[in-house]
């Protein structure tokens, strides 16, 4: 069975994600929530969301896309979204997306599933997470937490390959 392709990301109602290379805000308990989540699977992101983190993240297999970046301990490195799902896919866990915009644009029509943490407070950026049709995902999870609300979407017609 292949594994969950999962978009996971934070953003404003405005969809803001980004700005000046960073996240515009500091939630500790979004921050806890993303490592609970992602620990023990395949974390795949470009390479200025991996510069921006600036190192590999722990217990979680780094795939970065790229055809700049220098090899990196603790990092696997690909040249497509196709390649770094097959790295995820072979370490046989789920695979989550974290960033940045382009690479959200490109798993957008092929997750299975979106992780989003809607933002309470409204935040200037410059990077934007895609437009995206909700029509296409059902909420089938959500939860309140002190500063923003944690909605789990799965895409509609994959039926419920949840593996929680």
């Amino acid at each position: 069975m292949e594994p969950q392709k999962i978009i996971l990301v934070a953003m404003t109602e405005d969809r803001v994600i980004g700005r000046e290379g960073r996240i515009p805000w500091h939630i500790p308990e979004e921050l806890r929530l993303f490592r609970d989540l992602t620990i023990g699977h395949s974390v795949l992101m470009g390479r200025r969301t991996f510069e921006s983190i600036g190192r590999p993240l722990p217990e979680r297999r780094n795939i970065v896309l790229s055809h700049t970046l220098e090899p990196t301990p603790g990092i696997i490195i690909c040249a497509s979204l196709q390649k770094g799902l097959a790295e995820g896919a072979a370490y046989g866990r789920k695979i989550f997306i974290i960033g940045g915009r382009q690479i959200y644009q490109e798993a957008l029509p092929i997750a299975d599933f979106m992780r989003i943490s809607w933002i309470a407070q409204k935040y200037d950026g410059d990077v934007y997470f895609p437009e995206f049709s909700a029509r296409q995902w059902e909420v089938i999870r959500e939860h309140d937490y002190p500063g923003f609300r944690h909605l789990y979407y799965r895409r509609r017609g994959i039926g419920s390959r949840e593996q929680e």
